[in-house]
């Protein structure tokens, strides 16, 4: 005999620490509840089997199947910025919901994708977490920056930390940070409080987040950078550079472990392919750890496909 089956789709909210499909009936639908620390959406479709030719549908079953489809919501830390900027874009591109904190807030230049970007102007040690934290699924800081021994502890370490453990303690599931590839420096350059506060910083994010956390660390970064209104081509000299360096890699290689060789050797890293990989970062849950300059690149690449 003949068998019919119908469907209906039923929408519905719920949470979930996963993102993979799973069945349940409807007694278990009631203990659903709505956690605002993930975006999760549900659908439920209803199945009904009869048998055919039978008009009071009496034997028929209904079964409902819950499916948690995952979406991200990125909250980007220096968002106004040449790395941020092209990471806020990158994501926004991807359909990822983007909130940017930094001091300048939303950018002065037109460009569509701003518009699809909560700007919110603030500073990490003074903001209210509770509200820029709000259903975040990743936080991605390039906090970072040069000045005083005192200052660059500050901002590429402290402020960071202060970050990394908000995000912690708000149970945001990843962090991502942009630090700083060593260039094989002696020790006592790698002291100074650019690289030891972006080192401090990396310690945090790998012990509060061993799981989820994410680190890159690219060399150079080139792109079309806007300072005070003017456009800075970056790309003029770290695009040909790049070709260069990669073309005469297996060259260069074996000087890679003289001191400081990678200020010359080290290939730079386009700020759309930075952007990219930090993508990738956020939408896999298996990408975690320290991401090298070539690693960096493969993760990119992976998005472009």
């Amino acid at each position: 005999m003949a068998s019919i089956l119908s469907f209906s789709t039923i929408p519905t909210l719920g949470s979930s620490s996963s993102s993979s499909s799973r069945a349940s009936f409807p007694s278990r639908l009631s203990s659903l509840s709505l956690n605002h620390r993930s975006s999760l959406c549900k659908s439920v479709v209803k199945c009904s089997y009869a048998e055919a030719g039978v008009k009071d549908d009496y034997k028929s079953t209904t079964i409902d199947v819950v499916a948690d489809i995952k979406t991200e919501r990125v909250v980007v830390l220096g968002g106004s910025g040449f790395v941020g900027s092209a990471i806020c874009k990158a994501a926004v591109s991807k359909g990822i919901e983007v909130i940017s904190l930094s001091r300048s807030g939303r950018p002065t230049y037109p460009d569509s994708w701003i518009d699809q970007v909560t700007w919110i102007p603030g500073d990490v040690f003074y903001t209210n977490w509770d509200e820029i934290l709000f259903g975040a699924t990743a936080v991605v800081s390039t906090i970072g920056g040069f000045g005083s021994e005192e200052q660059m502890q500050r901002i590429n370490g402290e402020a960071n930390i202060v970050a990394v453990n908000a995000a912690k303690e708000f149970g945001i599931p990843k962090f991502i940070l942009i630090s700083v590839h060593d260039y094989n420096l002696p020790s006592f350059v790698l002291s100074s409080g650019y690289f030891s506060g972006k080192r401090k910083a990396e310690s945090e994010v790998l012990s509060k987040y061993p799981n989820s956390g994410v680190v890159l660390r690219p060399g150079f970064i080139y792109g079309k950078r806007r300072v005070d209104g003017f456009e800075i081509p970056l790309d003029l000299i770290g695009q040909p550079a790049e070709r260069i360096l990669s073309a005469i890699e297996n060259f260069t290689k074996p000087l890679s472990s003289l001191p400081a060789s990678d200020l010359l050797f080290a290939p730079p890293v386009n700020v759309d392919d930075l952007a990219l990989a930090v993508v990738n970062a956020v939408t896999d849950d298996d990408f975690f750890g320290v991401f090298t300059i070539e690693q960096i690149k493969e993760a990119a690449a992976q998005v472009k496909v």
